[in-house]
């Protein structure tokens, strides 16, 4: 990560709200200040980069921040005016909520015994820049813009290109305007508050967006709280005496549900953003991943994604945005976008990854019986996903897919560590492109294997066998490739020589959870990804501290990524490993307890053993999706609960940790009913099967193309 502007100054961490597609940064006062990385920001565009309070021309003294929910902050403040000549201070709350727009309610109140008079200031300004250039603070200059003042409002405007954004700032108490700034010349009676309600409006392309929050009501019966609300009711309840655990489970469903970004032409399939504050669209790999960590919690998650990846499914040959047939998309985003709904924004394919998950998922929700007709629905989108393997993604013909960007724009690379140095040698080498990178072999083995799958269940037996072979072979060609038997852990990648990038990093991982590793060869994975080098203490690096190019400090390559730990406990788990999963979960836990029990994106690879605390990443989005999706997957680990519910099965074998003696998970969606599992250290027990399931009291195995 190079060119990304300053944080804030020691001690005053940025707040993150987020509604949909809305976020705001802020300082711990609530103050946006337009020389940092702060903002409302809309689809990813900033509305707003000024909005700073001062009394008597002072900044207030932040006290404390509540976070009342992902969508609403309370900044407590103290005021000292300087020309009162007074050691007493004002009391300032500012309460917000965000959601396409803002509404704040401003409180003042004199605890003096005498009266106070004082100004209050409030600067207002938007600078309608493009998110990436605030985030990597690229110098951003305010675009010329229109001003117009209407009695107790403020309208700024700017149009670009096409393209038009607008915001509206109204008050509750008219003010006085000067310069931008609403001004208030205030009495403050003892023991009495000054309160007024800010709202901020948004407008695209004239149209106004109607706001989540507006001052005429109660922001409890605002569509994101009721929509918060209905979400937390109907997510399963955990019970454990694991307080860690505990506490980032339930930071986990509030985030999730925060991320949900909802389609107006289809508001009942809502899918996840990828992560607060700079990835607040759809993304391929990230929102597919959430979605498989999720379904213990929520499906419907799974059929957002699927549906609305599959409604963008590449269709032609594009090399701008890197789009193929049949091809899933990295990413959408809303710069200059048309309208806000979904899919409207620019589109990027630059992924070789997606696409095979894609169809992993769609296989996996099957598995969880959770609505057929969906899954026959989407079968054709999987077909074309696979024809993409064999065709675009398959360059050369060898049976590997492999990726290189087809524009100078686009990233060079393109798995999910997407960094431009992300991908090298043990010596640090950087490899010239087209690159076979390990896990995307795995993916696209559970692609053929999930394939394999859905076709037994549809009694489509010369598709089952086609892609079994597919899988089979694979798998073969895949360990005479990428295994380095000098050093007992698998290859990176291939470069494009298809000779062997030797560096020791956490990509095997996924491998184990894909399943393509064999039984001979995993406990040497199982060691090297558990070795020193890889374990950090707080989680697996994604590059050993051995490695010429590793820093623990970096994006990609030796920092720790909970999302990469928790499908490398899922991979450990599957093949028996039962302690090395423990113990990457007991780390995650301790990560996130430094955290308050939310996970961040990433943290840096520094050792647990050198430094007490695990070192955060400078700029880690939080709330991040597939890093609050991952406690959810390590509850599923730990009851090892695996559905194939159109067969008539359920695996279910809990293996709690040392220290953990209770785990119950109430109400877990399964197939149009709700079961529970009841685990205490001698015995467990799940309810609300009634017979419909064969329970079967065992770790289900890795999945084949001919395994159960």
């Amino acid at each position: 990560m190079t060119g990304e502007a300053a944080a804030p100054e020691a001690g005053s961490g940025p707040v993150t709200l987020v509604e949909g597609t809305t976020f705001c940064l802020s300082g711990r006062s609530g103050d946006i200040r337009p020389e940092f990385p702060e903002g409302l920001f809309f689809l990813d565009t900033r509305l707003l980069s000024d909005w700073q309070l001062r009394v008597d021309g002072v900044h207030p003294e932040p006290l404390a921040v509540s976070i009342d929910g992902p969508q609403a902050a309370s900044f407590v403040s103290r005021l000292r005016p300087p020309k009162s000549g007074r050691s007493e201070s004002l009391l300032l709350v500012r309460r917000r909520w965000v959601g396409r727009g803002l509404r704040e309610d401003l409180s003042i109140r004199n605890h003096c015994a005498e009266p106070m008079t004082v100004e209050v200031a409030l600067s207002c300004d938007a600078d309608f820049a493009d998110l990436f250039d605030v985030k990597q603070g690229n110098g951003v200059q305010p675009d010329a813009h229109g001003l117009e003042v209407h009695g107790a409002s403020l309208e700024l405007r700017q149009r670009r290109r096409r393209h038009a954004r607008a915001i509206t700032v109204a008050f509750s108490q008219a003010p006085e305007w000067r310069s931008g700034s609403a001004i208030w010349e205030l009495k403050i009676e003892p023991g009495q508050a000054w309160e007024c309600c800010a709202e901020l409006r948004v407008s695209v392309d004239d149209e106004p967006m109607a706001p989540r929050y507006t001052c005429a009501e109660p922001p409890t019966r605002s569509l994101p709280a009721r929509r918060q609300e209905s979400w937390q009711r109907s997510a399963p309840r955990v019970r454990t005496d694991d307080p860690s655990l505990l506490q980032a489970v339930r930071h986990s469903i509030d985030d999730l549900g925060s991320l949900r970004i909802f389609d107006p032409d289809h508001p009942d399939r809502p899918v996840v953003a990828a992560g607060a504050p700079w990835f607040m669209t759809l993304f391929g790999r990230d929102s597919i991943l959430t979605a498989w960590m999720a379904l213990l919690v929520d499906p419907d998650i799974a059929l957002g994604v699927l549906e609305a990846l599959a409604r963008l499914q590449g269709s032609n040959v594009e090399p701008e945005t890197e789009e193929e047939p049949g091809k899933i998309l990295h990413e959408v985003r809303f710069s200059d976008a048309a309208s806000g709904s979904l899919g409207d924004g620019h589109i990027y394919y630059g992924t070789v990854d997606a696409t095979p998950l894609f169809v992993m998922l769609l296989s996996e929700l099957a598995r969880w019986g959770h609505e057929p007709d969906f899954v026959d629905r989407l079968l054709p989108h999987a077909d074309r996903a696979l024809r993409w393997i064999e065709e675009y993604g398959d360059r050369d013909g060898d049976g590997f897919v492999e990726y290189q960007r087809a524009t100078p724009d686009g990233l060079r690379n393109q798995g999910w560590k997407d960094g431009a140095d992300s991908i090298t040698g043990a010596d640090g080498s950087v490899p010239d492109t087209p690159i076979a990178l390990a896990e995307v072999q795995a993916y696209v083995y559970g692609a053929y294997v999930a394939r394999a799958h859905l076709a037994r269940e549809a009694g489509d037996t010369d598709t089952q066998h086609r892609y079994a072979a597919k899988a089979s072979a694979l798998r073969e060609a895949f360990e005479e490739a990428f295994w380095l038997p000098d050093r007992g852990y698998y290859a990176i990648g291939l470069d494009a020589d298809k000779q062997p990038l030797d560096a020791l990093a956490s990509n095997m991982g996924h491998c184990l959870w894909a399943g393509i590793v064999s039984r001979e060869r995993a406990p040497l994975v199982a060691r090297a990804l558990l070795s020193d080098d890889l374990f950090s203490g707080w989680g697996v690096r994604t590059l050993a501290s051995s490695m010429a190019s590793y820093n623990p400090v970096s994006y990609h390559c030796g920092s720790v990524w909970p999302h990469d730990n928790a499908l490398i406990a899922s991979g450990l788990m599957r093949y028996g490993f039962v302690d090395g999963a423990h113990r990457i979960i007991e780390a995650m836990m301790a990560a996130a307890d430094a955290s308050s029990g939310r996970l961040p994106e990433l943290v840096s690879g520094v050792s647990r053993d050198d430094v007490g605390v695990p070192v955060s990443y400078p700029t880690s989005c939080s709330p991040q999706a597939w890093a609050a999706a991952s406690p959810l997957l390590f509850l599923r680990l730990l009851l090892r609960f695996d559905p194939q519910v159109r067969r008539g099965r359920l695996w279910c074998s809990p293996a709690l940790p040392v220290g953990m003696e209770r785990l119950s998970v109430d109400g877990i969606p399964l197939a149009g009913r709700r079961v529970s599992v009841h685990v205490d250290r001698s015995e467990w027990r799940i309810d609300g099967l009634d017979g419909a399931l064969e329970i079967i009291d065992r770790p289900r195995e890795p999945l084949t193309g001919e395994a159960p």
